[in-house]
Protein backbone atom coordinates (compact mmCIF):
# COMPACT_ATOMS: atom_id res chain seq x y z
CA UNK A 1 0.00 0.00 0.00
CA UNK A 2 2.14 3.46 -1.32
CA UNK A 3 -0.31 5.55 1.70
CA UNK A 4 1.81 5.85 4.90
CA UNK A 5 0.05 5.59 8.45
CA UNK A 6 0.42 8.33 10.61
CA UNK A 7 2.13 6.74 14.35
CA UNK A 8 -0.36 7.41 16.37
CA UNK A 9 -3.25 4.46 16.92
CA UNK A 10 -7.20 5.78 17.01
CA UNK A 11 -9.23 3.92 19.49
CA UNK A 12 -11.71 1.60 17.47
CA UNK A 13 -14.91 3.58 17.91
CA UNK A 14 -13.48 6.37 16.06
CA UNK A 15 -11.71 4.51 13.34
CA UNK A 16 -15.31 2.82 13.14
CA UNK A 17 -16.96 6.91 12.81
CA UNK A 18 -14.21 8.08 10.33
CA UNK A 19 -14.10 4.92 8.29
CA UNK A 20 -18.39 5.41 8.14
CA UNK A 21 -18.39 8.80 7.48
CA UNK A 22 -15.82 8.30 4.55
CA UNK A 23 -17.76 5.17 3.10
CA UNK A 24 -20.85 7.90 3.24
CA UNK A 25 -18.57 10.11 1.20
CA UNK A 26 -17.03 7.88 -1.55
CA UNK A 27 -18.56 4.79 -1.80
CA UNK A 28 -20.56 6.08 -4.14
CA UNK A 29 -17.89 7.90 -6.44
CA UNK A 30 -15.78 4.68 -6.37
CA UNK A 31 -18.64 2.40 -7.44
CA UNK A 32 -19.38 4.68 -10.19
CA UNK A 33 -15.75 4.72 -11.20
CA UNK A 34 -15.86 1.20 -10.77
CA UNK A 35 -19.08 0.71 -12.87
CA UNK A 36 -17.88 3.17 -15.59
CA UNK A 37 -14.82 1.06 -15.93
CA UNK A 38 -16.00 -2.40 -15.97
CA UNK A 39 -19.85 -2.37 -17.07
CA UNK A 40 -22.85 -2.30 -15.38
CA UNK A 41 -23.49 -5.79 -15.65
CA UNK A 42 -20.42 -5.83 -12.77
CA UNK A 43 -22.47 -3.72 -10.73
CA UNK A 44 -22.24 -6.43 -8.12
CA UNK A 45 -18.46 -6.37 -8.11
CA UNK A 46 -17.97 -2.96 -7.55
CA UNK A 47 -20.18 -3.03 -4.66
CA UNK A 48 -18.69 -5.76 -3.35
CA UNK A 49 -15.09 -4.73 -3.57
CA UNK A 50 -16.04 -0.76 -2.46
CA UNK A 51 -17.21 -3.01 0.80
CA UNK A 52 -14.12 -4.95 1.18
CA UNK A 53 -11.68 -2.03 1.10
CA UNK A 54 -14.22 -0.41 4.03
CA UNK A 55 -13.60 -3.54 5.38
CA UNK A 56 -10.04 -3.95 5.31
CA UNK A 57 -9.89 -0.36 6.94
CA UNK A 58 -11.52 -1.45 9.73
CA UNK A 59 -9.44 -4.34 10.18
CA UNK A 60 -5.98 -2.33 9.86
CA UNK A 61 -6.58 1.05 11.20
CA UNK A 62 -6.96 0.27 14.65
CA UNK A 63 -3.53 -1.39 14.81
CA UNK A 64 -1.77 0.80 12.41
CA UNK A 65 -2.82 4.21 12.70
CA UNK A 66 -5.45 6.21 10.41
CA UNK A 67 -3.46 6.98 7.18
CA UNK A 68 -2.84 10.97 6.64
CA UNK A 69 -5.27 10.27 3.49
CA UNK A 70 -7.74 8.21 4.00
CA UNK A 71 -10.24 8.52 1.19
CA UNK A 72 -6.72 7.75 -0.89
CA UNK A 73 -6.20 4.79 0.72
CA UNK A 74 -9.64 3.79 0.50
CA UNK A 75 -9.96 4.46 -3.57
CA UNK A 76 -6.28 2.68 -3.72
CA UNK A 77 -7.86 -0.57 -1.88
CA UNK A 78 -10.11 -0.86 -4.15
CA UNK A 79 -8.71 -0.43 -7.57
CA UNK A 80 -5.98 -3.00 -6.58
CA UNK A 81 -9.13 -5.22 -5.37
CA UNK A 82 -10.90 -4.57 -8.50
CA UNK A 83 -8.02 -5.47 -10.55
CA UNK A 84 -6.91 -8.35 -8.72
CA UNK A 85 -10.08 -9.65 -9.73
CA UNK A 86 -10.13 -8.52 -13.54
CA UNK A 87 -7.02 -9.46 -14.34
CA UNK A 88 -8.78 -13.36 -14.35
CA UNK A 89 -11.45 -12.16 -16.84
CA UNK A 90 -11.11 -11.90 -20.80
CA UNK A 91 -12.61 -7.81 -20.42
CA UNK A 92 -9.61 -6.75 -18.73
CA UNK A 93 -7.04 -7.84 -21.45
CA UNK A 94 -9.37 -6.04 -24.69
CA UNK A 95 -9.29 -2.79 -22.07
CA UNK A 96 -6.08 -3.26 -20.55
CA UNK A 97 -4.32 -0.05 -21.62
CA UNK A 98 -7.78 2.18 -21.38
CA UNK A 99 -8.63 0.96 -18.11
CA UNK A 100 -4.83 1.29 -16.62
CA UNK A 101 -4.46 4.83 -17.76
CA UNK A 102 -8.26 5.60 -16.13
CA UNK A 103 -6.88 3.82 -13.48
CA UNK A 104 -4.00 5.39 -12.84
CA UNK A 105 -5.30 8.76 -13.43
CA UNK A 106 -8.03 8.21 -10.99
CA UNK A 107 -5.52 7.24 -8.16
CA UNK A 108 -2.88 10.33 -7.92
CA UNK A 109 -4.55 12.97 -10.49
CA UNK A 110 -1.19 14.25 -12.45
CA UNK A 111 -1.70 17.73 -13.48
CA UNK A 112 -4.41 20.75 -12.76
CA UNK A 113 -5.86 20.59 -15.76
CA UNK A 114 -6.00 16.59 -16.00
CA UNK A 115 -7.61 17.03 -12.20
CA UNK A 116 -9.85 18.91 -13.53
CA UNK A 117 -11.01 16.98 -16.85
CA UNK A 118 -11.13 13.87 -14.27
CA UNK A 119 -13.47 15.41 -11.89
CA UNK A 120 -15.55 16.38 -14.79
CA UNK A 121 -15.43 12.96 -16.10
CA UNK A 122 -16.36 11.43 -12.01
CA UNK A 123 -19.91 13.68 -12.13
CA UNK A 124 -20.90 12.71 -15.64
CA UNK A 125 -20.51 8.66 -14.09
CA UNK A 126 -22.15 9.89 -11.26
CA UNK A 127 -25.32 10.79 -12.88
CA UNK A 128 -24.48 7.63 -15.62
CA UNK A 129 -25.28 5.68 -12.87
CA UNK A 130 -28.02 7.29 -11.08
CA UNK A 131 -30.40 6.94 -14.43
CA UNK A 132 -28.79 3.20 -14.75
CA UNK A 133 -30.41 2.41 -11.62
CA UNK A 134 -33.63 4.06 -12.43
CA UNK A 135 -33.73 2.38 -16.04
CA UNK A 136 -37.70 1.76 -16.70
CA UNK A 137 -37.26 -2.03 -16.67
CA UNK A 138 -36.24 -2.69 -13.66
CA UNK A 139 -39.20 -2.83 -11.18
CA UNK A 140 -40.20 0.83 -9.94
CA UNK A 141 -39.89 -0.11 -6.14
CA UNK A 142 -36.27 -1.39 -6.64
CA UNK A 143 -34.81 1.94 -8.61
CA UNK A 144 -34.56 3.94 -5.71
CA UNK A 145 -33.31 1.25 -3.07
CA UNK A 146 -30.86 0.23 -5.61
CA UNK A 147 -29.57 3.52 -6.34
CA UNK A 148 -29.36 4.34 -2.47
CA UNK A 149 -27.94 1.03 -1.78
CA UNK A 150 -25.09 1.87 -4.84
CA UNK A 151 -24.49 5.62 -4.83
CA UNK A 152 -24.89 6.46 -1.37
CA UNK A 153 -23.62 3.04 0.59
CA UNK A 154 -27.23 2.69 2.35
CA UNK A 155 -27.48 -0.32 4.30
CA UNK A 156 -30.73 -2.27 3.78
CA UNK A 157 -32.15 -1.51 7.37
CA UNK A 158 -32.14 2.40 6.71
CA UNK A 159 -33.42 1.65 3.45
CA UNK A 160 -36.05 -0.40 4.74
CA UNK A 161 -36.97 2.23 7.30
CA UNK A 162 -37.42 4.87 3.80
CA UNK A 163 -39.79 2.72 2.28
CA UNK A 164 -41.73 1.60 5.46
CA UNK A 165 -41.13 -1.93 4.94
CA UNK A 166 -38.92 -4.76 6.02
CA UNK A 167 -35.47 -5.50 5.37
CA UNK A 168 -36.02 -9.06 3.49
CA UNK A 169 -38.26 -7.06 1.16
CA UNK A 170 -35.41 -4.64 0.27
CA UNK A 171 -32.87 -7.28 0.01
CA UNK A 172 -35.13 -8.92 -2.79
CA UNK A 173 -35.93 -6.01 -4.78
CA UNK A 174 -32.03 -5.39 -4.92
CA UNK A 175 -31.83 -9.01 -6.07
CA UNK A 176 -33.99 -8.25 -8.96
CA UNK A 177 -32.73 -4.94 -9.89
CA UNK A 178 -29.21 -6.56 -10.40
CA UNK A 179 -30.61 -9.50 -12.26
CA UNK A 180 -32.30 -7.23 -14.23
CA UNK A 181 -29.18 -5.28 -15.19
CA UNK A 182 -27.37 -8.26 -15.69
CA UNK A 183 -30.02 -9.83 -18.26
CA UNK A 184 -30.83 -6.83 -20.24
CA UNK A 185 -27.34 -5.41 -20.39
CA UNK A 186 -29.00 -2.12 -19.38
CA UNK A 187 -26.28 0.89 -20.93
CA UNK A 188 -24.72 2.83 -18.77
CA UNK A 189 -25.44 6.30 -20.13
CA UNK A 190 -27.81 9.17 -19.59
CA UNK A 191 -30.71 8.92 -21.71
CA UNK A 192 -32.21 11.18 -24.37
CA UNK A 193 -36.02 12.27 -25.34
CA UNK A 194 -39.07 10.86 -23.57
CA UNK A 195 -36.72 7.87 -21.89
CA UNK A 196 -34.95 10.40 -19.74
CA UNK A 197 -38.23 11.95 -18.52
CA UNK A 198 -39.41 8.37 -17.04
CA UNK A 199 -36.21 8.18 -15.57
CA UNK A 200 -35.63 11.27 -14.27
CA UNK A 201 -38.38 10.56 -11.79
CA UNK A 202 -36.72 7.49 -10.46
CA UNK A 203 -33.63 9.78 -9.74
CA UNK A 204 -35.68 12.72 -8.09
CA UNK A 205 -36.93 9.63 -5.76
CA UNK A 206 -33.77 8.78 -4.88
CA UNK A 207 -32.14 11.96 -4.15
CA UNK A 208 -35.51 12.62 -2.03
CA UNK A 209 -35.12 10.22 0.07
CA UNK A 210 -31.32 10.27 0.52
CA UNK A 211 -31.64 14.03 2.03
CA UNK A 212 -34.59 12.82 3.90
CA UNK A 213 -32.25 10.34 5.86
CA UNK A 214 -29.80 12.64 6.84
CA UNK A 215 -32.20 15.45 7.68
CA UNK A 216 -34.07 12.87 9.90
CA UNK A 217 -32.15 9.74 10.81
CA UNK A 218 -34.08 6.27 10.60
CA UNK A 219 -31.46 5.00 13.27
CA UNK A 220 -28.32 5.41 15.41
CA UNK A 221 -27.31 8.23 17.72
CA UNK A 222 -27.25 11.29 15.30
CA UNK A 223 -30.75 12.49 14.34
CA UNK A 224 -29.03 14.81 11.78
CA UNK A 225 -26.58 13.33 8.97
CA UNK A 226 -25.53 16.30 7.68
CA UNK A 227 -22.71 14.33 5.23
CA UNK A 228 -26.21 12.65 3.73
CA UNK A 229 -28.04 15.95 3.20
CA UNK A 230 -25.03 17.62 1.63
CA UNK A 231 -24.30 14.73 -0.72
CA UNK A 232 -27.77 15.00 -2.18
CA UNK A 233 -27.54 18.82 -2.83
CA UNK A 234 -24.32 17.91 -4.09
CA UNK A 235 -26.06 15.52 -6.22
CA UNK A 236 -29.12 17.57 -7.05
CA UNK A 237 -27.12 20.51 -8.09
CA UNK A 238 -24.95 18.15 -10.71
CA UNK A 239 -28.53 17.55 -11.76
CA UNK A 240 -29.80 20.62 -12.38
CA UNK A 241 -26.63 21.79 -13.82
CA UNK A 242 -26.98 19.01 -16.43
CA UNK A 243 -29.34 19.59 -19.74
CA UNK A 244 -31.02 16.46 -19.41
CA UNK A 245 -32.09 17.67 -15.80
CA UNK A 246 -32.32 21.93 -16.25
CA UNK A 247 -36.10 21.14 -15.72
CA UNK A 248 -38.69 22.64 -13.31
CA UNK A 249 -39.04 19.72 -11.31
CA UNK A 250 -35.47 19.20 -10.59
CA UNK A 251 -35.35 23.27 -9.69
CA UNK A 252 -38.08 22.04 -7.41
CA UNK A 253 -36.36 19.75 -5.28
CA UNK A 254 -33.14 21.58 -5.02
CA UNK A 255 -35.09 24.70 -3.36
CA UNK A 256 -37.09 22.28 -0.82
CA UNK A 257 -33.19 20.41 0.20
CA UNK A 258 -31.59 24.00 0.36
CA UNK A 259 -34.65 25.74 2.59
CA UNK A 260 -34.65 22.38 4.82
CA UNK A 261 -30.82 22.56 5.18
CA UNK A 262 -31.03 25.75 6.18
CA UNK A 263 -32.75 24.84 9.62
CA UNK A 264 -30.57 21.86 10.29
CA UNK A 265 -28.14 23.74 12.86
CA UNK A 266 -31.41 24.54 14.88
CA UNK A 267 -32.87 21.24 14.72
CA UNK A 268 -30.90 19.91 17.76
CA UNK A 269 -29.47 21.18 20.90
CA UNK A 270 -26.04 21.22 22.36
CA UNK A 271 -26.47 17.43 23.68
CA UNK A 272 -27.84 16.03 20.05
CA UNK A 273 -31.56 16.63 21.26
CA UNK A 274 -34.25 17.41 18.92
CA UNK A 275 -36.24 21.00 18.96
CA UNK A 276 -39.52 21.14 17.47
CA UNK A 277 -39.89 23.90 14.95
CA UNK A 278 -41.21 26.16 17.75
CA UNK A 279 -38.18 25.25 20.09
CA UNK A 280 -35.71 26.61 16.93
CA UNK A 281 -33.49 29.79 17.29
CA UNK A 282 -34.34 31.23 13.99
CA UNK A 283 -31.08 33.37 13.78
CA UNK A 284 -29.13 30.31 13.72
CA UNK A 285 -31.07 29.22 10.30
CA UNK A 286 -28.43 29.89 7.45
CA UNK A 287 -29.28 32.90 5.34
CA UNK A 288 -27.68 32.32 2.42
CA UNK A 289 -28.85 28.69 1.86
CA UNK A 290 -32.41 29.95 2.38
CA UNK A 291 -31.15 32.69 -0.33
CA UNK A 292 -30.87 29.61 -2.74
CA UNK A 293 -33.45 28.12 -1.61
CA UNK A 294 -35.41 30.94 -3.20
CA UNK A 295 -33.77 31.03 -6.07
CA UNK A 296 -34.21 27.29 -6.89
CA UNK A 297 -38.08 27.93 -6.16
CA UNK A 298 -37.94 31.13 -8.73
CA UNK A 299 -36.40 28.79 -11.64
CA UNK A 300 -39.05 25.81 -10.85
CA UNK A 301 -42.07 28.08 -11.76
CA UNK A 302 -41.28 28.08 -15.12
CA UNK A 303 -43.56 25.60 -17.41
CA UNK A 304 -47.09 24.78 -16.41
CA UNK A 305 -46.16 21.26 -14.34
CA UNK A 306 -46.77 21.33 -10.57
CA UNK A 307 -44.89 18.79 -8.93
CA UNK A 308 -44.87 17.29 -5.20
CA UNK A 309 -41.49 18.84 -5.15
CA UNK A 310 -43.22 22.60 -5.98
CA UNK A 311 -45.45 22.04 -2.76
CA UNK A 312 -43.16 20.73 -0.42
CA UNK A 313 -40.92 23.57 -1.52
CA UNK A 314 -43.60 26.58 -1.01
CA UNK A 315 -44.37 24.77 2.30
CA UNK A 316 -40.10 24.31 3.36
CA UNK A 317 -40.47 28.65 2.01
CA UNK A 318 -43.16 29.69 4.43
CA UNK A 319 -41.80 28.28 6.85
CA UNK A 320 -38.50 29.90 6.48
CA UNK A 321 -40.31 33.32 6.26
CA UNK A 322 -41.63 33.24 8.93
CA UNK A 323 -40.26 35.32 11.42
CA UNK A 324 -41.36 33.54 14.43
CA UNK A 325 -42.90 30.52 15.14
CA UNK A 326 -46.52 32.47 15.69
CA UNK A 327 -46.32 34.03 12.56
CA UNK A 328 -46.35 31.27 10.51
CA UNK A 329 -49.24 30.77 8.08
CA UNK A 330 -50.58 27.69 8.89
CA UNK A 331 -53.96 28.19 6.46
CA UNK A 332 -51.99 28.71 3.57
CA UNK A 333 -49.65 25.59 4.67
CA UNK A 334 -52.87 23.68 4.56
CA UNK A 335 -53.46 24.99 1.22
CA UNK A 336 -50.53 24.08 -0.39
CA UNK A 337 -50.84 19.92 1.34
CA UNK A 338 -54.75 19.97 0.61
CA UNK A 339 -52.93 20.69 -3.30
CA UNK A 340 -50.18 18.10 -2.38
CA UNK A 341 -52.12 15.53 -1.13
CA UNK A 342 -54.15 15.42 -5.17
CA UNK A 343 -50.95 14.46 -6.00
CA UNK A 344 -49.66 12.03 -3.45
CA UNK A 345 -52.16 10.70 -1.30
CA UNK A 346 -49.51 8.71 0.99
CA UNK A 347 -50.37 8.34 4.23
CA UNK A 348 -47.41 9.65 5.07
CA UNK A 349 -48.29 13.15 3.07
CA UNK A 350 -51.95 12.29 4.99
CA UNK A 351 -50.13 12.71 8.56
CA UNK A 352 -48.36 15.76 7.91
CA UNK A 353 -51.43 17.39 6.60
CA UNK A 354 -53.31 16.02 10.19
CA UNK A 355 -51.02 18.42 11.92
CA UNK A 356 -51.27 20.86 9.36
CA UNK A 357 -55.21 20.65 9.70
CA UNK A 358 -54.60 20.85 13.66
CA UNK A 359 -52.62 23.92 13.48
CA UNK A 360 -55.67 25.53 11.90
CA UNK A 361 -58.99 23.91 12.98
CA UNK A 362 -57.92 22.00 16.32
CA UNK A 363 -56.82 19.02 17.85
CA UNK A 364 -60.14 17.23 17.02
CA UNK A 365 -60.21 17.73 13.44
CA UNK A 366 -56.13 16.33 13.47
CA UNK A 367 -57.51 12.91 14.96
CA UNK A 368 -60.09 12.73 12.31
CA UNK A 369 -58.12 13.54 9.57
CA UNK A 370 -55.62 10.61 11.28
CA UNK A 371 -58.95 8.50 11.19
CA UNK A 372 -59.47 8.86 7.78
CA UNK A 373 -56.35 8.39 6.30
CA UNK A 374 -56.10 5.37 3.42
CA UNK A 375 -53.85 2.47 3.81
CA UNK A 376 -53.58 2.69 7.43
CA UNK A 377 -51.81 -0.21 8.00
CA UNK A 378 -48.76 1.33 6.34
CA UNK A 379 -48.50 3.51 8.99
CA UNK A 380 -48.97 0.95 11.55
CA UNK A 381 -45.18 0.62 12.55
CA UNK A 382 -44.41 4.28 11.85
CA UNK A 383 -43.85 6.11 15.10
CA UNK A 384 -44.66 9.12 14.32
CA UNK A 385 -48.00 8.03 13.46
CA UNK A 386 -48.35 7.58 17.49
CA UNK A 387 -46.32 10.88 18.39
CA UNK A 388 -48.97 12.82 16.39
CA UNK A 389 -51.94 11.39 17.72
CA UNK A 390 -50.43 11.84 21.37
CA UNK A 391 -50.13 15.60 20.79
CA UNK A 392 -53.53 15.96 19.60
CA UNK A 393 -54.77 13.78 22.62
CA UNK A 394 -52.48 16.08 24.98
CA UNK A 395 -54.16 19.21 23.58
CA UNK A 396 -57.98 17.93 24.78
CA UNK A 397 -56.23 16.87 28.24
CA UNK A 398 -56.37 13.19 27.23
CA UNK A 399 -53.34 12.76 28.91
CA UNK A 400 -54.41 8.79 29.53
CA UNK A 401 -54.98 8.40 25.38
CA UNK A 402 -51.71 10.37 24.76
CA UNK A 403 -49.52 8.06 27.50
CA UNK A 404 -50.67 4.98 25.66
CA UNK A 405 -49.78 6.44 22.18
CA UNK A 406 -46.33 7.69 23.41
CA UNK A 407 -45.68 3.98 24.62
CA UNK A 408 -45.95 2.58 21.32
CA UNK A 409 -43.98 5.69 19.65
CA UNK A 410 -41.31 4.68 22.23
CA UNK A 411 -41.33 0.86 20.88
CA UNK A 412 -41.19 1.34 17.15
CA UNK A 413 -37.92 4.37 17.07
CA UNK A 414 -35.00 2.95 16.91
CA UNK A 415 -33.09 6.85 16.84
CA UNK A 416 -31.67 7.45 20.38
CA UNK A 417 -32.81 11.37 19.78
CA UNK A 418 -36.32 10.58 19.37
CA UNK A 419 -36.41 8.26 22.45
CA UNK A 420 -35.14 11.06 24.45
CA UNK A 421 -37.68 13.45 23.22
CA UNK A 422 -40.28 11.07 23.47
CA UNK A 423 -39.63 9.64 27.11
CA UNK A 424 -39.31 13.12 28.22
CA UNK A 425 -42.71 14.04 26.82
CA UNK A 426 -44.01 10.63 28.46
CA UNK A 427 -42.69 11.83 31.57
CA UNK A 428 -44.50 14.98 31.39
CA UNK A 429 -48.10 13.30 30.46
CA UNK A 430 -47.65 11.38 33.22
CA UNK A 431 -46.96 14.05 35.60
CA UNK A 432 -50.16 15.79 34.19
CA UNK A 433 -52.07 12.81 33.97
CA UNK A 434 -51.85 12.34 37.44
CA UNK A 435 -52.53 15.72 38.39
CA UNK A 436 -55.55 15.51 36.59
CA UNK A 437 -56.45 12.47 38.75
CA UNK A 438 -55.59 13.58 42.10
CA UNK A 439 -57.56 16.83 41.38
Amino acid sequence: MSESHNTAIAPAGEVSRLADHLFRHEAGKLVSVLTGIFGIERLQMAEDVVQEALGRAMQTWPYYGVPKNPAAWLTQTAKNLALDLLRREKVFHEKQPQIIQFIEQWADGSGEADSVAFDSELKDRRLRLMFACCHPLIPQESQAALALKTLCGFGSAEIANAFLTTEAAIAKRLTRARQKIRELRIPFEIPSGEESAVRLDGVLQTLYLLFNEGYKASAGNELVRVELCKEAMRLVDLLAAHPVGNQPRVHALAALMFLNAARLPARIDSQGNILRLEEQNRATWDQSLIARGLFYLSQSAAGEILSEYHLQAGIAALHCSAKDFESTDWPRILSLYDQLIRIDDSPVVALNRAVALARVHGPRAGIEAVECIRRPQSLESYYLLYAVLAEFESQMSDYQAAIGHLRKALQLTAQSSEQTFLSAKLRNFEEQNLKAVSS
